[in-house]
């Protein structure tokens, strides 16, 4: 997809805040659009359907994550190398190819359909990571990648809500209702990318805020997981945990719903999502107000804390009975996604500006991924294919208490770990990473 050089030249002589809008709404979009290509398929139950005794839509979930996590891997270099001419294009194509999965899904016999969902996740799974490069290494990343962070509640509850809908409302089968749902977004991404594609690049204030941005080669990788490999593994293993519990709530929210009793309700993902999403655009925002690159990383690190904190605590009054379903769902929402949304850019991107780092963020977001979703996998055998048997809100419960106290523990860990790194820097080079 090509840029204008006339568009692109009269957006570039905009105030700044002007094209920080334009790029967090254009970004925002794009993402959004993606998820009615990922998500709607998991409003479904596709009731009656099984495979070797296991329920069919615990294959299809599986089978989706499973493309995801290869994707995540495989975009560890990819995206670290991808040139920003080739990011429009390649976003276009990886839609469109999970698309046609999904036309493949709806009219191929049960259980052979399963493959079209991990085909359909693998595409999906390098988008955000060429979306965000159209945002990262600029004074107002904050701002614009909690923009874009908030498709992960809200985007998410609003295509389920499209997905259920189609279902409910316009009498389309489980099996079409993904290609349909989807179908209804191909226009919209498609413009909205060529809008994405016009950003101008970073200025010159923005690269001596926030360090310049480059495609990695092969040695810059290695030498950044040498240089803080401790600080790597503690903070991937708390996100691995975190981001099995964010997929599993995502997943199959359908079943935790109508286990409490709100199946037939369509609009109980986008009621509970919104605020969600409220909340975690304004704590992330503002930390654009944060001009020392270092003292932001280190209140990334109480946010995510805090996070975990609201998670555990309202996960507890419900298992007492102090608050209901509603109330339950929002709260323990809020708190996975003010942990969980740091970690896909604001984290690492302050991480790079502060340590001055060779590269670009999403090299150490793809690392986090690719384990993170290897995570979610190995919890889907262990609830449905290793036979635990618990209800989905009692395991959700579980895991829930169990992760956050480790989250909490493994996030001051890594805190202490960076900070200690950070000031072991001669001071003389130290004066030059404050800004």
């Amino acid at each position: 997809m090509f840029v204008s050089p006339v568009f692109q030249q009269k957006l570039s002589r905009m105030p700044s805040w002007f094209i920080s809008i334009y790029a967090a709404l254009c970004s925002f979009g794009v993402y959004f659009c993606m998820y009615a290509f990922r998500k709607p398929f998991t409003s479904a139950g596709f009731a009656g359907y099984h495979f070797l005794g296991i329920d069919y839509k615990v294959w299809l979930v599986t089978a989706q994550v499973i493309g995801y996590m290869l994707s995540k891997f495989y975009g560890i270099r990819l995206i670290a190398g991808m040139q920003p001419e080739k990011r429009a294009s390649m976003i276009v194509r990886l839609i469109l190819v999970a698309w046609v999965a999904l036309l493949f899904f709806a009219i191929t016999p049960v259980p052979y359909s399963i493959v079209f969902l991990l085909i359909n996740g693998f595409p999906l799974g390098m988008v955000w990571g060429l979306v965000f490069g159209y945002l990262e290494g600029r004074k107002a990343t904050e701002f614009m990648g909690a923009v874009l962070c908030t498709t992960f509640s809200f985007s998410s509850g609003v295509v389920k809500s499209v997905g259920k809908a189609v279902v409910v409302d316009w009498h389309i089968s489980e099996m079409w209702m993904p290609f349909v749902a989807g179908a209804l977004f191909v226009l919209p991404m498609l413009v909205l990318t060529w809008l994405l594609n016009q950003v101008p690049p970073p200025t010159a204030e923005d690269i001596k805020l926030r360090s310049v941005r480059k495609p990695m080669t092969a040695a810059d990788r290695k030498t950044f997981v040498a240089t803080f490999l401790p600080g790597i593994i503690i903070i991937v293993a708390t996100y691995v945990l975190l981001t099995v519990l964010r997929d599993f709530r995502d997943n199959f929210a359908n079943e935790l719903w109508t286990e409490m009793g709100f199946g037939q309700n369509a609009a109980i993902f986008t009621q509970t999502e919104v605020p969600v999403s409220l909340v975690v655009l304004l704590c992330m925002s503002l930390l654009v107000l944060v001009k020392s690159n270092i003292k932001a990383f280190m209140i990334n690190h109480y946010i995510i804390i805090g996070g975990y904190v609201i998670a555990f605590v309202s996960t507890l009054f419900f298992a007492y009975h102090w608050i209901g379903p509603v109330a339950w769902m929002t709260l323990v929402g809020t708190g996975l996604y003010l942990s969980y949304v740091p970690f896909n850019c604001l984290y690492f991107e302050r991480m790079i500006a502060s340590y001055k780092i060779t590269g670009n963020v999403g090299f150490i977001i793809y690392i986090a991924d690719a384990f993170g979703y290897l995570g979610s996998v190995v919890v889907l055998f262990v609830k449905q294919f290793i036979g635990l048997k618990l209800s989905w809100t009692s395991f959700f419960i579980d895991i829930v208490i169990g992760i956050s106290l480790f989250g909490i523990a493994g996030t001051i860990v890594a805190a202490v770990y960076f900070r200690r790194k950070y000031y072991s820097i001669p001071k003389n080079i130290q004066a030059s990473y404050a800004a």
